[in-house]
């Protein structure tokens, strides 16, 4: 299988999985959907837990570039990035192919926090999180990875919420949250 044949087997068994979830969804289903062999799965993926670190690297790398572009596109600083966060947060939610997020449910699926599937969803976890402090750090925020951690509690929060409520008005009421966060945060360092 070529590379640009094993990149759209990724992708579309990240989307069966991402619908499906990753325990419910066996390797006969992944063949019958994908249309790929089990032997050509299985000649680039030693098992399932193998295809899945592989599908959740290319969803953090689509998603985050994704979310990064879309803040970096509706804000100029530092500051206005923290809360333009929220609203590309917001634009994916409501894109129509938001099913809560696919690292949560690794996470919930895979509990054990030494197995490779959970470490990969929290280092993505991580990874958003640094994001943020960086931004933080920026804006000038007394203790941005407090900051951060915060406003990451927030996102997670609006993410789970908008899943369960099945909208996204609950980015709108983590976004004012994270408003005042981080003018306190900012008007703090002056102090």
């Amino acid at each position: 299988m070529s590379a640009s044949k094993r990149d759209e087997l990724v992708a579309k068994a990240q989307d069966i999985f991402y619908r499906e979830g990753f325990h419910a969804t066996g390797m006969d289903r992944l063949v019958a959907e994908t249309g790929i062999s089990k032997t050509s799965m299985y000649n680039h993926f030693r098992t399932k837990e193998d295809l899945i670190l592989a599908t959740l690297q290319h969803r953090h790398n689509e998603l985050h570039a994704q979310l990064m572009a879309r803040t970096e596109e509706l804000a100029k600083t530092p500051k206005e990035r923290i809360l333009a966060s929220f609203d590309s947060l917001k634009e994916w939610i409501e894109s129509g192919e938001f099913r809560s997020c696919m690292f949560i449910k690794a996470s919930s699926e895979y509990q054990d926090p030494t197995h490779p599937i959970h470490i990969a969803a929290a280092e993505h976890k991580r990874s958003g999180l640094r994001y943020l402090a960086a931004l933080a750090e920026a804006a000038g925020a007394k203790e941005p990875e407090v900051l951060a951690t915060q406003l990451m509690l927030l996102k997670e929060g609006a993410i789970v919420s908008a899943h369960l409520e099945g909208h996204a008005g609950m980015i709108e009421a983590a976004k004012a949250a994270a408003h005042t966060l981080v003018e306190t945060a900012v008007a703090a360092a002056r102090l």
